[in-house]
């Protein structure tokens, strides 16, 4: 399988990077004053309070992701692994265009952080 065209990925990191951007624009709810009897209502509020939170962590983890792999497309080395200077496979890259690393030096990293 032959990579995808350049201007292909680009517009599809690009959107990729706005929906990101708004993504992690949006305004997080603050929980409300506790009144009497309202534990469970807090108790909710707290948690999509820490769920949008962690979404927002993940998704600016992400948008950098996307930032890096616009900049190696830039400079002409989207496409090669990171680690060993190999090329990424077509597959992976058509799955996650953002890939900076080919399956077994992911992999590899992966372990060792385990």
């Amino acid at each position: 399988m032959p990579l995808p065209a350049a201007g292909t990925v680009r517009s599809t990191l690009e959107g990729e990077r706005r929906r990101l951007r708004a993504e992690t624009g949006q305004a997080i709810a603050t929980p409300e004053p506790m009144t009497y009897g309202s534990q469970a209502a807090a108790a909710s509020q707290v948690f999509e309070q820490q769920r949008d939170l962690a979404l927002r962590d993940r998704a600016r983890q992400q948008l950098a992701l996307v930032e890096a792999a616009l900049g190696r497309l830039d400079a002409g080395t989207w496409g090669t692994c990171e680690e060993c200077g190999e090329a990424i496979a077509p597959e992976r890259l058509e799955a996650l265009p953002w890939a900076a690393l080919c399956i077994r030096c992911q992999a590899a990293r992966q372990r060792r952080r385990s």
